[in-house]
């Protein structure tokens, strides 16, 4: 039986869209129509196709009989918290290169924070209290909680962070990823798909 992490097929829906020139409204647009589509559980059961003309039409059959199938699309936005927001975009904006999303409420909530696009995704910094342990962390970020973003190229990153002076370790695996900390110590991912 499919779950909602597992479907028995699984079908992108979402345009293939490179997001570094687009603008803020444009990635927001995009953002909210990805959220739109209904790309749950869905079997093909069956494809009927004229040869003749070319065509092919796929008739889908969805699984809604169980009540965890709620309609999950993906990740909307990752928090992360930070005692100091300049200090933290300092890093997020300048180092890694994420642009602010300006649609989002940075003023309508009862502390600081910002909003950073991730492709069509979010990193959303709060400027709170960190119930977390600064010291003591394991120092390969792959074994603490840690937010995991897509890149085209691990060994720009690189030279980026050794020009920085920002510590990171290659991934355990042998695979293409880094893994680093902010200012705040919250592990970063970087893969490279």
């Amino acid at each position: 039986m499919a779950s909602i992490f597992r479907p028995s097929i699984s079908l992108d829906l979402r345009p293939k869209v490179t997001f570094t020139n687009l603008s803020t409204k444009e990635r927001l647009e995009f953002h909210n129509k990805s959220l739109r589509k209904e790309k749950l559980n869905i079997r093909l059961r069956g494809v009927k196709g004229n040869q003749a003309q070319g065509t092919s039409v796929v008739t889908e059959e969805k699984e809604l009989n169980n009540k965890t199938d709620y309609g999950v699309v993906g990740v909307h936005h990752v928090g992360l918290l930070c005692e100091n927001l300049e200090r933290s975009l300092e890093f997020y904006q300048n180092t890694l290169g994420l642009e602010i999303n300006e649609a989002r409420p940075h003023d309508k909530l009862p502390y600081r924070g910002a909003w950073l696009w991730v492709g069509s995704e979010m990193i959303h910094l709060m400027e709170l209290p960190n119930p977390d342990p600064l010291t003591g962390r394991p120092e390969h970020g792959g074994r603490d909680r840690h937010a995991c973003i897509a890149i085209r190229d691990v060994s720009v990153l690189k030279e980026i962070l050794d020009k920085a002076g920002i510590a990171y370790t290659m991934s355990k695996s042998g695979r293409p990823a880094i893994f680093t900390r902010d200012p705040d110590t919250n592990a970063l991912e970087f893969t490279q798909v």
